[in-house]
């Protein structure tokens, strides 16, 4: 599964596709343009191939994962705006939260990592 997709152009701009049909596009300073699509159901490119592939999937490492991985939140009270945070620097409690309330993850590689996070934490006494 696919946790992070994205490109960096050769002027160092990285484009990132968050979730199915988010289409990114850049024009690079050599006036090429650049795209990514797909999010986490797949992957995408355009422009020429002159790019570096930056995607990451369930298959790295949890250390790259944790970096990577974000999770779309609408605050405690699901009426705030929507933030992206990154697998690191969600609170304990929140990952737990999500695990309890998040029906549809029950089962998936998403839920895998989520629990690699916790194991990841007790294991490092973070």
């Amino acid at each position: 599964m696919i946790i992070y997709n994205a490109i960096r152009t050769p002027d160092g701009t990285v484009i990132e596709s968050k979730h199915r049909w988010d289409y990114q596009a850049h024009t690079d300073a050599n006036g090429n343009v650049y795209f990514v699509d797909g999010g986490h159901d797949y992957l995408r490119r355009g422009g020429a191939n002159d790019y570096t592939e930056l995607s990451i999937t369930t298959k790295d490492k949890h250390e790259v994962i944790r970096e990577f991985f974000t999770w779309r939140t609408y605050g405690a009270t699901g009426k705030d705006a929507p933030i992206y945070l990154k697998l690191k620097d969600m609170t304990q409690d929140h990952i737990y939260a999500i695990l309890c309330t998040q029906s549809h993850i029950k089962g998936t590689e998403i839920e895998g990592v989520f629990r690699n996070e916790l194991a990841y934490r007790e294991a490092n006494n973070i």
